[in-house]
């Protein structure tokens, strides 16, 4: 019997993608990176580097550098910016609240694990303002373990003091959640808004966060 729902954060919990525009903007305009008729290919220039949060920002800040010839700041600065500020913009997916209340009302154990930087992640989580819901909290920087690590499930387990088979794990990437989740015994939810991924290996596939309830048998 399921007893606790882990969740990974970005793309997940947090809408990576809505909270990096919004700080992208915020930061072209208050830093005057690029003439406004460069903001747009910027941003774009920025999510492609990004990779999906899988290539640090050193990088990213680097080539955007020499791409758009900026001379006013250094890799350092921008990302120094992007480290202390991003969390100002983090923005949850829909119903992402109402959901987790729910949950919790219904007795369930919240728990997150995700990959990145500490304490960069733990900031963006508590900007959300969920952290109080959650029972376990893991970021693969502070515990040396990275998913789809086997480890770092268990160690999600053995703070919710639970069994993989009683836990449920929520996240949108094939690879680094489903499957490293159902490696230890975990039933698995792909959450995929887009619907990008042709066919997955979850136990379950949801398009809006809400159905994450129906799953569970909640109503």
């Amino acid at each position: 019997m399921i007893q606790a729902v882990l969740f990974d954060l970005d793309q997940t919990l947090l809408d990576r993608t809505s909270s990096l525009v919004q700080f992208l903007n915020w930061q072209l305009n208050t830093l005057t990176l690029v003439p406004l008729s460069q903001q747009q290919n910027f941003i774009q220039r920025f999510i492609a580097l990004d990779a999906n949060g899988a290539v640090w920002k050193d990088k990213v800040y680097a080539q955007l550098i020499q791409e758009f010839q900026i001379s006013k700041y250094t890799t350092e600065d921008l990302l120094a910016s992007y480290i202390q500020d991003f969390n100002k913009f983090c923005v949850a997916f829909q119903s992402v609240d109402s959901v987790l209340d729910r949950l919790v009302k219904t007795n369930f154990s919240l728990g997150l694990i995700s990959n990145g930087r500490s304490p960069f992640q733990e900031r963006n989580f508590q900007a959300l303002g969920l952290e109080k819901l959650f029972s376990s909290i893991i970021v693969s920087e502070a515990v040396g373990l990275r998913k789809p690590d086997p480890k770092i499930f268990l160690l999600a387990c053995h703070q919710l003091e639970l069994l993989p088979e009683q836990c449920i794990f929520v996240g949108d990437n094939e690879v680094v959640d489903i499957v490293g989740a159902k490696s230890v015994g975990m039933q698995t939810i792909l959450f995929d808004p887009e619907q990008k991924v042709i066919s997955t290996q979850a136990d379950h596939r949801v398009k809006y966060f809400q159905d994450i309830l129906s799953i569970l048998k909640i109503k």
